[in-house]
């Protein structure tokens, strides 16, 4: 069986390379492009993200990265956001004072989170949700956070048939939101490309639902 094929958006983020090597370690065939068409026909894209959240947003809008993101999940071809990569993908992001509008694949809004240390750097344990894909057989591993912000509330309801969202938690001071699991739409708030061998584990077990 060949190994899957991955596009990792290239639109400016700074942490590509790490993140393609990554998914080279955990088996699959990975390339760095915003091309439409490799996009699409990719069997996964990964959306990188580091910085503040309304640069990110510019610069995937630079590449028409929402359309690409769209016509994907609209296709129920899978899709990996990471860090502020995930944090783009709800509705808005706060960030002293100022807000700016997200992708909204998911309702809510990125805030600073309430704690005695910012930003949350390092190695954390998460509340992996029941029956998770991503986690299987990494339920109680630790993970890489580097963030300030992040998503501290999940309002998206069920929507029958469809199989309800698998939202995983941390706790840096507030408790957020460290993964979630929306049919072809993943995400996760840490980098499982700096989580040494857990975070290459989570990458194939995503890399076996393409």
């Amino acid at each position: 069986m060949s190994s899957p094929s991955v596009v990792v958006l290239d639109y400016g983020s700074g942490n590509v390379h790490s993140a393609a090597k990554a998914l080279e370690e955990a088996g699959a065939r990975v390339e760095l492009t915003a091309d439409r068409d490799r996009v699409a026909a990719a069997d996964g894209l990964l959306v990188p993200g580091v910085g503040a959240f309304s640069a990110v947003i510019e610069a995937l809008n630079a590449v028409d990265g929402g359309r690409l993101i769209d016509q994907r999940l609209i296709a129920n071809k899978p899709v990996l956001g990471i860090c502020v990569g995930m944090q783009v993908l709800f509705e808005h992001g706060v960030e002293r004072g100022n807000e700016s509008e997200g992708l909204g694949e998911w309702p809510g809004t990125v805030t600073e989170l309430t704690a005695p240390i910012l930003p949350h750097m390092g190695w954390n344990t998460v509340d992996a949700a029941e029956g998770s894909r991503l986690f299987a057989g990494i339920e109680n591993e630790r993970f890489y956070f580097v963030h300030s912000f992040a998503a501290q509330q999940w309002t998206l309801d069920p929507v029958k048939p469809f199989r309800a969202p698998q939202v995983t938690w941390s706790q840096h001071g507030s408790r957020f939101i460290a993964a979630v699991e929306n049919g072809p739409l993943s995400a996760t708030q840490f980098h499982p490309e700096k989580s040494g061998e857990p975070g290459i584990r989570l990458l194939s077990n995503w890399l076996e639902t393409l």
